[in-house]
């Protein structure tokens, strides 16, 4: 009995010790969370705690590239996805994340033995799969073609599932209709992704939102949608090049606490207005919110992507330094 009665105590001691690392919600009212769960009933912490007693939350950075740096060779067949993958392995990434578009038959899934050699190709190179994503519109005002796009999201999670993605990325949608309000498409969108999120919850994937300068274009909207939707297996994937409203800086700090991945790319908007990205200051965020995991960096326009992806990545090391 006395072993008993120490073994709960343990209990008691451990459980306080969990509450210290919960997290103080941002000033939004939102609460962190969207990481995958944990196989304890509480959610992973999304940064550190806020009390001054508890341990600061260390980031932990490790790069990956979305492979859509290569969609002109990728789409023109001028470079195979098994040749991404292995030139990506080459330049020396943790991981990659290939896009739907480039799998044979896309927006229909590819076989499974496919989708087997693929990650097979990875592994072999020593390369995890950081994410896959799609194209999806949940801003339509005909029900059932929302509905065919919930249907398309949910057969892709099922496609990050067999291929070892911990993560599918999403879209909003266009909002390119005249008549529904934008309420009623960010109830859509609410819609979509908690249907979504609960086929990911069921096959073990990650349902992230890419904010892409759509329908929501602030961190404030980005935020409201996260905390209507509410479920531990949906979150952001923050596109730093997509907050053009405002400070992209001050926009991806409000968003960094929620991230369970990014797209960090070349260039950013501020209001509007195309600039440089300051990757350092980029990875301060990160590293301030205590971010741990993949950081996929995307490179756009004109150039050979191989050349541009090599210069942007050893851009973003230098900014890292040795402490990913």
């Amino acid at each position: 009995m006395r072993e008993r009665h120490g073994r709960r105590s343990f209990l008691r001691v451990a459980a306080a010790g969990a509450v210290t690392l919960a997290v103080k919600p941002a000033a939004s009212g939102a609460k962190p969370a969207g990481r995958p769960a944990s196989t304890d009933a509480d959610p992973v912490p999304a940064r550190p705690a806020a009390a001054a007693d508890a341990p600061a939350r260390s980031a932990k950075l490790k790069l990956s590239c979305n492979l859509y740096s290569f969609n002109a060779p990728l789409r023109s067949g001028a470079m195979s996805l098994e040749q991404v993958i292995d030139f990506c392995a080459d330049l020396g990434f943790d991981a990659v994340d290939p896009t739907g578009y480039y799998f044979p038959g896309y927006p229909e899934p590819p076989k499974d033995e496919y989708l087997h050699a693929i990650a097979r190709r990875a592994f072999r190179n020593g390369l995890g799969i950081s994410g896959t994503g799609v194209r999806n519109d949940f801003t339509l005002p005909d029900a059932a073609k929302r509905a065919a796009e919930a249907a398309h999201v949910k057969r892709w999670i099922e496609v990050a599932a067999t291929l070892g993605a911990p993560c599918l990325r999403v879209f909003d949608g266009r909002a390119e209709a005249k008549e529904p309000s934008r309420a009623q498409m960010t109830d859509w969108v609410v819609e979509g992704f908690r249907e979504c999120a609960a086929h990911g919850e069921r096959h073990g994937v990650t349902v992230v939102y890419q904010n892409h300068d759509e329908l929501l274009k602030t961190a404030a909207e980005v935020l409201a949608v996260r905390e209507r939707v509410s479920s531990e297996w949906f979150g952001l994937n923050v596109d730093v090049g997509s907050l053009r409203t405002g400070d992209p800086y001050e926009e991806v700090a409000r968003l960094a606490p929620f991230a369970c991945t990014w797209q960090l790319k070349e260039l950013v908007y501020r209001r509007g207005r195309e600039e440089k990205t300051d990757v350092r200051r980029v990875i301060g965020i990160l590293r301030g919110a205590g971010y741990r995991g993949y950081v996929p960096i995307e490179t756009l326009g004109d150039g050979d992507p191989r050349e541009k992806v090599r210069r942007f990545l050893g851009e973003v090391r230098e900014a890292i330094g040795g402490n990913a």
